[in-house]
């Protein structure tokens, strides 16, 4: 460490000259024909800021509701989780409503004809607040959404618009009915409300599920709609291949149109982006990196955050300061996510002064620390087992009026050691208005399995939403069978699969193996029980023969015994 850091001294030695201390109280149409450019810890929660937080808005809270892929590394380029973005959007108060509440409670009933049935005799008058919350709250039952989808479409004086197709569309590219997201296009079509962010839904779906060439298709769908393509449109197109990991085609195609759409700075950092953060393979960064300088494209304040927060994951702390410093010296102005970068390695370090100071320096260029930032100290200090420098940071950051977010008490999360104490979290959670999300539930499920907590496991399970999703199933499966609860696993499998998620290799083959061998061993034992009761009987019959008194009668002369036939 001492090493490293006489390497690149400047930045510890100016924080260190600014007196600051740790201060623990303070692309064709047409998909027959590919495209061209695809060939070739334990502590006690309650004394954990016993004085709550101020009272959060929950608009300002909504970032917490995004995936835990939120990171002090997030590239700019890269855009929200769309589910999240778009049919989240209004699942707020708007699905609390007395109406809202009635169309959910119709849509529990199981079969399709019985909901439309119940939603015509409902009386609901239907708004655009009532169709974006329902739709939030069904996002993963794409069955039920869809038949609330259509009947209202039908009620009068309510028609469909933009936002509500866009969400519906997100669902069903969600679980890959595609045929069917795209008779909906046609329908909007049809009344003239097809977007650019229309088609860019499909291209995102696409590239979720790893199909590129129809990623491609759908791009070229502007020309289908009259829609211009420009740059913007190929770097989005670029942006949704990258965070899906589809990095190498991404990559393929910037190079194979570079005559059409001109390599810039913005292109590369996406790729470069995707490689550094989203795929995490710091050897392809540097080579991007290199190939920005051969060709003469700069690097700007996003390169280098790319760049930075790679390297400050792989904990290689004396190059995250040579990046720093060499951008500051070629007048590059270091922009909040390098800052979370370099606090990030420095605190992962255990260098929690520094990291303090260069906070400090933070606020002296008018780049003020938000909670990403405090999360970027809050997380390694957790992982360190430093918990009460956590703590501490932790009750700064409140009394400064930043709000915590899901990632925030994750750093917690991780580190906890008894159910207790989880839950206790877990309600603290809720009283900071701050919900728990889908990735706080997998997380704390698989901690549970581990620590054989089953009844914990069960407890939360109910805890989650009414309609959880399939990396939930997953997780929870998994767990199961891998304690020897196979039937609990089993029977979770079954309702996953009448949800209609698509199923997981993995989970399928050790399931169906251990369905294989349980019928195997039905045989097996039914055979072996029928061949003992056979020589049961057989035993049985012998013995009483041999307990029999001999009845017949034995007539004995001159040494011999004669039997009387």
């Amino acid at each position: 460490m001492s090493r490293n850091l006489r390497r690149v001294p400047s930045l510890l030695h100016t924080l260190c000259r600014r007196n600051v201390y740790y201060n623990p109280r303070s692309l064709y149409i047409g998909a027959a024909h590919p495209p061209p450019l695809l060939r070739g810890c334990s502590t006690d929660w309650r004394v954990f800021n016993p004085t709550p937080p101020p009272t959060i808005n929950p608009i300002a809270t909504s970032a917490s509701f995004t995936s835990s892929t939120e990171s002090h590394t997030a590239e700019h380029d890269l855009e929200s989780d769309f589910d999240d973005e778009v049919v989240g959007r209004s699942a707020g108060d708007l699905g609390s409503s007395r109406d809202s509440e009635l169309i959910m409670d119709i849509l529990q009933t199981p079969g399709a004809q019985a909901k439309s049935d119940l939603l015509e005799q409902c009386g609901v008058k239907v708004t655009p607040e009532i169709v974006a919350g329902v739709l939030s709250r069904t996002r993963n039952d794409w069955e039920t959404a869809f038949t609330f989808f259509l009947w209202a479409n039908k009620q009068p004086g309510y028609k469909h618009t933009v936002r509500e197709y866009h969400s519906m569309i997100a669902i069903l590219g969600k679980f890959r009915k595609f045929d069917t997201a795209w008779n909906l296009i046609d329908e909007m079509k049809a009344a003239s409300l097809v977007t650019p962010q229309t088609l860019l839904i499909m291209i995102r779906k696409y590239a979720a599920v790893h199909d590129v060439a129809k990623a491609i298709n759908a791009f070229y769908g502007h020309r289908k709609f009259k829609f211009e393509i420009g740059i913007e449109e190929f770097q989005s197109l670029l942006a949704a291949l990258c965070r899906y990991k589809n990095v190498k085609d991404a990559e393929h195609l910037l190079f194979c149109n570079k005559d059409v759409f001109p390599l810039n700075t913005k292109s590369f950092n996406i790729i470069l982006n995707g490689w550094c953060n989203v795929m995490g393979e710091l050897l392809e960064g540097k080579r991007m990196w290199r190939e920005m300088e051969k060709r003469g494209i700069k690097h700007d304040v996003y390169s280098y955050s790319s760049i930075i927060s790679c390297h400050s994951k792989f904990n290689h702390l004396n190059m995250v300061l040579r990046f720093y410093e060499k951008m500051k010296s070629l007048g590059i102005k270091p922009d909040r996510k390098v800052y979370n970068a370099v606090i990030y390695a420095l605190a992962k370090r255990r260098l929690v002064k520094e990291a303090r100071g260069l906070m400090k320096a933070m606020e002296e260029e008018d780049c003020t620390p938000d909670a990403v930032t405090y999360n970027s100290l809050i997380m390694p200090l957790c992982k360190s087992n430093l918990l009460d420098d956590a703590k501490q940071v932790f009750d700064e950051m409140t009394q400064r009026g930043l709000h915590p977010t899901v990632r925030t008490y994750h750093g917690f999360f991780r580190v906890l050691r008894t159910p207790g104490e989880v839950f206790d979290l877990l309600h603290r959670m809720h009283t900071t208005r701050c919900h728990p999300n889908q990735d706080t539930y997998i997380m704390l499920i698989r901690k549970f399995c581990r620590w054989r907590e089953f009844e914990s496991v069960y407890k939360l399970w109910g805890e989650m939403s009414k309609n959880p999703d399939r990396s939930s199933y997953i997780v929870l499966i998994h767990g199961l069978f891998l304690n020897g609860r196979l039937e609990e696993a089993h029977k979770y499998y079954l309702e996953m699969k009448e949800k209609d998620f698509l199923p997981e290799p993995k989970i399928d083959a050790m399931l169906k193996e251990w369905i294989a061998s349980k019928d195997s061993r039905t045989t097996t034992s039914i055979e072996v029980g029928e061949k003992e009761r056979v020589r049961s009987r057989k035993n049985h019959r012998e013995g009483d023969f041999r307990r029999q008194p001999e009845l017949r009668s034995v007539t004995r002369d001159q040494g011999f015994s004669f039997v009387d036939r």
